[in-house]
């Protein structure tokens, strides 16, 4: 059965080793015969959340005029959403942590769905990204039925492109597969 994919890409560089592992994600699940769309965050326009309350408070869309109502949209029908960033300080970029405050809007209507968390970094330790996988499942908590599927660890990756050849892009590819 065909599934609708999203995938969130925040690395803040076309072609960096997070944005790359979402290519490979992205290739096994058209391969897997799935409806696969990739956001790229740096082509967007996400202002941060103000706090207004207008969207929780008074059950009024979020009165931001950018590119999030759009995401939101996506996001909200998709069956399959994988969420990919580049590791600073052991914690998600501000691309993606700004994304997932701005869900705030609809957060309730992301629902039932298959998550999967793609993270890359210099380091060469699963535990040092834990927390950034933390960071993730913080927000994946507050969400209605939501199914962690999967994670690719892209370690030992500083400079633009050199996850290439690493055990990483295979995995992401066959888990794109497997959606």
């Amino acid at each position: 059965m065909s599934k609708k994919v999203l995938i969130i890409s925040s690395s803040p560089r076309r072609g960096g080793n997070s944005d790359l592992l979402c290519d490979q994600f992205l290739s096994g699940a058209l391969q897997a015969g799935h409806q696969v769309e990739k956001i790229f965050l740096r082509d967007k326009s996400i202002n941060y959340c103000t706090g207004c309350g207008t969207c929780f408070n008074r059950s009024k869309p979020c009165p931001q005029k950018d590119d999030m109502a759009e995401i939101l949209d996506k996001m909200v029908v998709s069956d399959v959403i994988a969420m990919a960033t580049p590791v600073y300080f052991y914690a998600m970029c501000g691309q993606m942590k700004t994304l997932i405050d701005r869900t705030c809007a609809r957060y309730t209507q992301i629902s039932n769905k298959e998550f999967y968390f793609i993270v890359t970094a210099a380091v060469n330790s699963k535990p040092a990204m834990e927390r950034t996988l933390e960071e993730f499942r913080g927000f994946t908590s507050c969400l209605s039925r939501p199914k962690e599927k999967g994670i690719i660890y892209g370690m030992g990756a500083w400079e633009k492109g050199e996850i290439i050849g690493k055990p990483a892009m295979k995995e992401a590819h066959q888990m794109g597969m497997s959606v």
